[in-house]
């Protein structure tokens, strides 16, 4: 390996560490910067860096089979649906595996990230040095979105970023409490909150109705038989619509607003428990918020209700707070990304992102396979198209894979696993093909 490396890789989640085992065992240098103690990222519960959305009862809505990486299979004795715990494990013998560990820098989080000519000047603890290339797997499931409504309330509002038990941040047993929103680590959290051992009162605000898709289908993974990646999207999301809802009817019939729209037509919201809940009447259903009035919330039906505790769970913000805006420009949370790695602009090629989707049915393992695109272009066997045909590309791909979705900011990285994976392998081949023409 060179003695000084000209590739720098953040974050050191599974997007991260994925990608770290690509260049290492390419025989790639990289300096490697995590801003916590510890490998893991987002499922690292508790994380000291304070970017862990992870509670203490969460358990990932993907099958075993579905995340585990392609050649480090989860243990066979695992559930079919992992606590946060066996995940971090998971993450961690990965890293051990592999040797990556020592590789790691630590306690190093990056503060800075600027253009400089043709490389980028990027700031640790350590100093700054330069890089011909920053690869940046920072997540996105770590910056709340924290909105704001007209009043005041007197009491507690955190988001679900914050919450960790029944008892922290803020103690809410014998509590009225209302959870905003209807993704999924809103249904998780009401349906935990929701056992009247628990809170007093459970009430959950949404703006509209949605599909809550069950976690098994007699007696199997939803998600464990994916259809074949040729396969039309359009086709796959018609069959998966109709055996959903023969299996689980009209959401009218829990208590929910009817949706407007049909089963996937949105980021699916999965739980095991939610729909049960609303059949014992241990959730009420409320709409969406008016106002905030001192010690309760006003409606959008006129209703009040008196609460002692709000919890947001309303998404997150894409930010990459060490980039200048005009290097990453996000609106609308979203960033234009070839193959959702890379900016048209070919003064931005040395900035790459890993892991930036929302991959369906999993991210886990998203970056591994995005990192061999990577991997091709840094040792000179893949070449990019010319900006007009990735923008091109871009607007074509966000078509494909998010035009069926209703218009939400948690729609705009849409990607489904096994037709990506597909695509990104075709392109692979393409930009060699490219490579040999321009020879």
């Amino acid at each position: 390996m060179a003695d000084t490396p000209k590739i720098v890789l953040i974050g050191a989640g599974c997007s991260g560490f994925t990608t770290a085992k690509r260049l290492k065992f390419a025989g790639i240098a990289f300096d490697w910067f995590e801003a916590s103690d510890r490998i893991g990222g987002n499922w690292a519960y508790d994380n000291p860096n304070g970017m862990s959305s992870a509670y203490q009862s969460l358990h990932i809505d993907t099958s075993k089979t579905r995340l585990q990486f392609e050649d480090f299979p989860v243990p066979a004795d695992w559930p079919d649906f992992a606590h946060h715990s066996l995940i971090a494990r998971y993450f961690n013998d990965y890293v051990d595996h592999f040797g990556l560990r020592p590789l790691v820098q630590f306690d190093s989080p990056v503060t800075h990230v600027e253009r400089a000519g043709n490389e980028w000047q990027v700031t640790t603890r350590h100093g700054t040095r330069r890089y011909a290339t920053v690869i940046v797997a920072n997540g996105h499931h770590w910056s709340p979105n924290r909105p704001a409504w007209p009043g005041a309330f007197d009491g507690p509002m955190i988001h679900a970023h914050d919450y960790k038990t029944p008892f922290a941040p803020v103690d809410m047993i014998g509590k009225r409490v209302l959870v905003i929103g209807m993704g999924n680590s809103a249904v998780d959290i009401a349906s935990e909150l929701g056992q009247r051992s628990l809170a007093g009162r459970l009430m959950v605000s949404t703006r509209r109705g949605v599909w809550v898709l069950p976690k098994t289908l007699n007696g199997k993974p939803v998600d464990k038989t994916p259809l074949p990646a040729w396969m039309p999207l359009g086709l796959v999301r018609k069959l998966a619509a109709r055996s959903i809802t023969k299996a689980i009817g009209r959401m009218e019939d829990y208590g929910l607003p009817t949706p407007d729209h049909r089963p996937l037509e949105a980021h699916p919201t999965v739980s095991g428990e939610f729909l049960g809940r609303l059949s014992n009447g241990d959730i009420v259903i409320k709409p969406a918020i008016e106002r905030l009035d001192g010690d309760g919330v006003v409606f959008a039906d006129g209703s009040r209700e008196s609460v002692d505790v709000i919890i947001t769970a309303t998404g997150y913000n894409i930010d990459f707070p060490f980039l200048a805006p005009e290097d990453a420009r996000i609106t609308d949370n979203h960033i234009p990304l070839f193959k959702r790695m890379v900016q048209a602009d070919p003064a931005l090629h040395g900035l790459w992102f890993m892991g930036l989707a929302q991959s369906l049915p999993t991210l886990v393992n998203l970056a591994e396979q995005q990192s061999k695109l990577l991997l091709a272009y840094l040792t000179g066997h893949y070449a990019l198209p010319d900006p007009a045909t990735m923008t091109k590309a871009i607007a074509t791909d966000e078509h494909r894979y998010q035009a069926h979705y209703y218009a939400s900011r948690r729609h705009t990285m849409q990607v489904n696993f096994e037709p990506y994976v597909a695509d990104v392998q075709r392109e692979i081949v393409a930009g060699a093909k490219r490579l040999r023409i321009a020879a």
